[in-house]
């Protein structure tokens, strides 16, 4: 019989495959949560990785923003060949990994801490490895100010899946504009977008969470995941605007409205200072969408079991 990934331990999580995984979420019902890191800077907790500590305030799953695929590197993990990176991680964490490809050229925002490196592309070369290394899905997007458009992300989709198969979860889409000033706002995501991606073989859709970007309302974030869930796909709620660093009030709003639009998956961003969220706004999101005895059930629920 078919699990809740909110109560499977990580012996059984660890055997699912794209398939299993994607219906383990499902049956979730809205209940999952998956927490964005930035796994190249200094960790919150110094000799701790963000991805460590996200995962003991009870993320499902963890978002590696900012993993190069070609120089892998996690801020935090005890020492390990490169190449073992991912599965170090998952060893520490118990928790299922995807991490962001941008299709984009290298070089691209050069002058902040986003600019684009070649292992960092959404190439179906750079997906391969990242498959090989470990990584459970793979997060099609655009980090700020690199200019990501969709019909990039579209042909990034259909170049991975064809070289990968169902092997590895793909989920795309923008939470914010990514520098694009022509999908910005209302314009980031709408039904003509969220076809092309599923029909180039998206499995999760992304779309901004409730209150995160101006003109984005919680009727018409529903109408976009009630059109997502007509073909079958999960959608995420993703906060990307820094508001994942708000009072806790902020959070359990965006929070209660992403569940009344329908979110599968519930994702919280990396910039709480730099990095991960605020610890208390994880706890706070978590205990929103599925109270306090599944967020502690995760909390204290051993990785060895």
């Amino acid at each position: 019989m078919s699990k809740r990934l909110i109560s499977m331990p990580y012996s059984e999580i660890e055997k699912l495959n794209s398939r299993g995984l994607l219906e383990a979420i499902a049956l979730g019902e809205g209940r999952t949560l998956a927490a964005e890191c930035v796994c190249s800077v200094t960790p919150l907790l110094s000799d701790v990785s963000n991805a460590e500590v996200v995962s003991s305030l009870s993320a499902d799953f963890v978002v590696l923003n900012m993993f190069d695929v070609e120089e892998p590197y996690a801020a935090g993990l005890p020492a390990c060949e490169k190449k073992d990176t991912i599965r170090m991680l998952k060893k520490l964490i118990g928790r299922p990994v995807s991490i962001n490809l941008e299709p984009v050229e290298v070089g691209l925002g050069s002058e902040n801490l986003w600019a684009m490196t070649k292992g960092r592309m959404a190439t179906a070369e750079n997906a391969l490895k990242a498959k090989e290394m470990g990584v459970d899905m793979i997060t099609i997007t655009g980090n700020p100010g690199n200019n990501v458009t969709n019909e990039a992300i579209v042909s990034s989709i259909r170049e991975i899946r064809n070289v990968l198969g169902d092997s590895i979860i793909l989920i795309t889409g923008k939470m914010h504009a990514s520098g694009n000033i022509t999908e910005a706002g209302e314009k980031i995501i709408d039904k003509n977008m969220i076809k092309e991606f599923i029909e180039a073989g998206a499995d999760i859709i992304m779309v901004p969470a409730v209150g995160t970007i101006p003109g984005l309302t919680l009727d018409i974030i529903h109408e976009l995941i009630s059109y997502i869930h007509s073909y079958g796909k999960l959608a995420m709620t993703a906060i990307g605007t820094s508001q994942e660093g708000s009072d806790t009030e902020t959070i359990r709003r965006i929070a209660f409205n992403c569940k009344e639009a329908g979110a599968d998956i519930h994702h919280i961003g990396d910039s709480g200072y730099v990095g991960m969220a605020l610890p208390e706004n994880i706890l706070a999101y978590s205990i929103a969408i599925r109270g306090v005895r599944h967020t502690y059930h995760k909390i204290g629920q051993s990785i060895n079991r």
